[in-house]
Formats: C-alpha cells, sequence, structure tokens
C-alpha cells in the first residue's frame, strides 16, 4: 500500500444499501409489487443477525387505473437505506374491468401477502404503515378505516391481517360526492361508469361508500392519520383535506394535517418539508 492514500473503514453489516426487486406477484390475478429493501436481507450471512423491519406499504396516484410503482423510488428509498422494506403496490385497473373496490381489495391483499412471507423479507408482520397520493390516498384512507373487514378480504392470505399501524394521505379524494359535482361532464362520466357501472341511479350510493369521510365512525379504533395537501390543487381540492380532517377530529381519531402553499396537485407539492414530514410520521407511528 501507498503511504499517504487515505484509509477508510468497509461496511460489513451493509448499512445504508438498498436494491430494487420489481415484479413481486403477490396476487393469482397477477398484481405485482415492487420491493425496495436494505441489502442486508439478502445476504444470508447478515439475514439472522437482522432484526425484523418495518414495512411501508406505498400506492401512487393513478385515478383508480394502473399505478407506476416507479415514479417514486428515489423518495421511497430513503426508507430502506433506514433499514425499512418498502413495497410500492399495483392494483387492477378500472378501465379494465375492474370497478371498485377492486382496488382495494388488491392493496388489502398485498399486506397480508407481506404479513405471510415475514420470515422471507425478515420483515417485522406488526410494524405496517401505508402511505398514498391521490388515489392512491383516498385507497389509504380507505385501507386505515376498513382494518380486516370481512366483505373486503378475498381467498389469498385470508388468514393474514389487512390492518396498518399508521396512514398518510397526500392530496387523496376524501368525499367522492363532492369531488365528482359535474355528472354531465364526458371524462367524469367515463370515470365514474368504468368505477361504478353505467346505471347512473346508483352513481351518488357507490360515491358515499367509497368516500373514506362517510367511512369514519364515532369512537370507532383507528390508526393515526396525516393529511397533505396543496391549496392551489386544480384536481383534488383542498377542501377535501378540510372535511377528512374535520371529521377525523370528530370522531375521536388521532389526526394529524399539513397545507402546502400554493402547491398543485403532485409537481411543486414535493418539497423537503412535505417529504420530511411524512417521513416522521411514519417512523414516529410504525
Amino acid at each position: 500500500m501507498i503511504p499517504g492514500i487515505p484509509h477508510v473503514p468497509c461496511n460489513p453489516t451493509l448499512a445504508g444499501q438498498a436494491e430494487v426487486i420489481p415484479h413481486v406477484v403477490y396476487s393469482a390475478n397477477d398484481m405485482e409489487l415492487t420491493l425496495i429493501r436494505p441489502w442486508a436481507v439478502g445476504d444470508e450471512t447478515l439475514k439472522p443477525t437482522l432484526a425484523p423491519m418495518p414495512v411501508l406499504v406505498f400506492v401512487q396516484g393513478s385515478a383508480w387505473t394502473t399505478p407506476n410503482r416507479a415514479f417514486e423510488l428515489p423518495m421511497l428509498s430513503r426508507f430502506a437505506e433506514e433499514g425499512w422494506t418498502v413495497a410500492t403496490v399495483s392494483h387492477r385497473d378500472i378501465t379494465k374491468g375492474a370497478p371498485f373496490p377492486a382496488f382495494l381489495k388488491d392493496v388489502k391483499c398485498a399486506i397480508r401477502f407481506l404479513r405471510a412471507n415475514a420470515g422471507r423479507y425478515a420483515i417485522d408482520p406488526e410494524r405496517i404503515a401505508i402511505w398514498g397520493t391521490s388515489s392512491g390516498g383516498n385507497t389509504a384512507l380507505l385501507v386505515g378505516l376498513t382494518g380486516d373487514a370481512p366483505e373486503l378480504k378475498t381467498d389469498e392470505y385470508a388468514g393474514q391481517s389487512d390492518a396498518v399501524k399508521a396512514v398518510v394521505s397526500t392530496f387523496g379524494p376524501t368525499d367522492l360526492p363532492a369531488l365528482f359535482v359535474y355528472l354531465d361532464n364526458p371524462q367524469v362520466r367515463m370515470m365514474l361508469t368504468a368505477a361504478f357501472g353505467p346505471d347512473d341511479s346508483r352513481w351518488q350510493e357507490e360515491m358515499r361508500k367509497w368516500s373514506p369521510v362517510c367511512r369514519v365512525k364515532d369512537g370507532a379504533k383507528y390508526p393515526p392519520f396525516l393529511l397533505q395537501h396543496g391549496t392551489a390543487d386544480p384536481v383534488v381540492p383542498v377542501q377535501q383535506m378540510d372535511t377528512m380532517y374535520t371529521r377525523l377530529k370528530e370522531a375521536g381519531a388521532s389526526v394529524e394535517a399539513q397545507y402546502v402553499d400554493g402547491a398543485i396537485h403532485e409537481g411543486s407539492f414535493w418539497t423537503p418539508e412535505t417529504r420530511e414530514t411524512a417521513h416522521r410520521f411514519i417512523v414516529e407511528h410504525t
């Protein structure tokens, strides 16, 4: 070795390293999730020394179609670098013959899959949080409000729980009747037909059924919630967050919220502060 060249220690525990495992099939309907996990989980010599890792399930917004699982990988990788397993989850698409609540059943199935495979992935089945954006935020809220609801459980991994420890909804729709007011709009009609079927006399009832604000029950035991929203969001108005925050407070649930001044849907919403708020909440409550 040459004198004067600096030496640094190696990293025998692989701390701070992460890997992406795409195309993990979690359901017989060919739904997939992408795993981001610490490298150490894949090292058989290190795996026995690891404490089980907490899990973050992430649902990217897609208007309930097909989520782009790669969209937030850079942001989510921070969790894996800190010793979390992250699962960014796909679900069935309302435009491809999968009306509500197929998306919700799929995400719940993914949570049960992770619990059923806790040993394989070195995860802690008692420490699972969910975070979603836009329609994924709607999904995350519904997951938090309907933990282990029998009517939303499929046969796959039925013995496992789909309940979570914490919920983050980022600019998620909470009150569908208030969001989809203009029922004569062709794009709205197309979406609602895909989501609920062609009989528009059923739409109001179905929208209420899958509106998180209508699912909140006074005094029920729920995980803590974090709601985030841009004040200039033209797609999902900020009043959607206000309505949900107020209802959760009235019901006695634990809820935090954050406005992002002047922020639109995605884009300018994302700041170091918004990411840090979500990160802090998830770590603190899981």
